[in-house]
């Protein structure tokens, strides 16, 4: 262990690129971040490998890498994914390093905290950084949610979906959510969250799935 530590040293020391470590000490500076075991950070960064090199084998996930793992299809772009890309795209370069991956990953683990996973969706909802979700943000995303599951609603029956959301969660009527409204609808409405969970990061050192975001806009309010 002591070699091993001195070889993260003398890398880092050099302050180069994480994606140009050895993957050696990519995984001992996750490990050093995060707390999870040794086999769970190998087994994400192997996914992590598969994804980035899908395209370009360059160690780090472009927009187009993240659209093929998501949907199987790397020109299938929606907002939906634009979204989760840019909420994983911590440091803003365009790109995911397996860092930004594991960090972000994270709150879709079945045991990540309500907290985290409520405060997530209030952040991929609130597309202007408002603080605030507005009518038109929650129109736009359902909208890309049903293009990605090949779903057709008339626009009359979209209406009368945002009508009952924001009747249920703009509870003082001004228009928009707040963060704490927001926490009160999904609290009575945890349905919403199922998008938040990956089944499989509970069973990751056992099984190697396909990275794929099962969205069920067929229960976006109720």
């Amino acid at each position: 262990m002591g070699c091993f530590h001195s070889k993260v040293a003398r890398e880092s020391r050099g302050h180069e690129d994480p994606v140009k470590l050895s993957s050696e000490t990519a995984l001992w500076l996750v490990l050093s971040l995060f707390p999870v075991s040794v086999s769970e950070v190998e087994a994400l960064f192997e996914l992590f490998k598969s994804i980035s090199s899908s395209v370009v084998d360059d160690g780090l996930i472009n927009k187009e890498e993240f659209q093929l793992a998501l949907f199987k299809n790397p020109k299938k772009e929606n907002l939906f994914a634009n979204r989760i890309f840019d909420m994983f795209d911590v440091k803003r370069k365009g790109v995911i390093d397996f860092g930004d991956f594991v960090r972000s990953l994270n709150v879709f683990h079945p045991n990540a905290s309500l907290e985290d996973k409520i405060d997530f969706t209030f952040r991929l909802y609130d597309m202007d950084c408002t603080g605030f979700i507005e009518r038109q943000e929650v129109k736009q995303m359902l909208i890309a949610l049903l293009c990605e599951s090949e779903m057709k609603l008339a626009d009359e029956t979209i209406e009368i979906i945002l009508d009952k959301t924001f009747e249920d969660a703009d509870v003082n009527q001004d228009g928009k959510i707040d963060k704490l409204e927001w926490s009160d609808f999904v609290n009575k409405n945890p349905s919403l969250l199922k998008i938040m969970t990956l089944p499989y990061l509970r069973d990751i050192t056992t099984t190697f799935p396909s990275f794929v975001f099962n969205s069920e806009v067929d229960e976006i309010a109720t």
